[in-house]
């Protein structure tokens, strides 16, 4: 089941975006940042915040009661962005992560919204190609990684975000 999250998310949303990204519970997926970056991906603090904007979502996915899934979906006027795109790592490879990009696809039609962006870490190609699979074009921009700030996570080589569209 596909729905908003709130507030009350926020610890378990937490837990769930950083093991799947970085430390060694992400190696149980293929979504891993751990041999980029190292930090957290996210924090409380930063949920909330972002939980409580007026132009962003988050959904979610539960099953069994527990929140397998999450992506956030910014509304940025001609577009939909999508970030955060998250699975728990021992049950990447089921299809919710698809589920999220069709859920997302929804909430752009019911928007208004003619495509959806994205960014990707460039080096992450498998993550790019399977984007792409979805539909997702290099739009051939490149935009640069934050890397001296430590809340998006503490690079261990240089990095860029390859910037990705989808017209819905």
């Amino acid at each position: 089941m596909i729905t908003k999250a709130t507030l009350e998310d926020v610890t378990e949303l937490n837990n769930l975006v950083n093991s799947a990204y970085r430390g060694d519970s992400s190696k149980k997926g293929w979504t891993t940042e751990a041999d980029l970056l190292g930090g957290i991906r996210t924090t409380e603090k930063g949920l909330t915040e972002t939980i409580q904007k007026s132009d962003t979502t988050i959904l979610k996915y539960i099953e069994n009661q527990k929140i397998i899934g999450c992506v956030m979906l910014v509304d940025k006027g001609d577009k939909l962005y999508l970030g955060m795109l998250t699975v728990s790592p021992e049950l990447q490879g089921g299809g919710v992560g698809k589920k999220m990009l069709y859920e997302a696809e929804n909430v752009a039609r019911e928007k208004g919204l003619p495509k959806i962006g994205m960014t990707a870490i460039s080096v992450r190609t498998e993550l790019v190609d399977w984007y792409k699979r979805h539909g997702y074009v290099d739009t051939g921009e490149r935009e640069p990684f934050p890397m001296n700030d430590p809340d998006f996570g503490l690079p261990k080589q240089f990095l860029e975000f390859v910037v990705l569209e989808k017209v819905i």
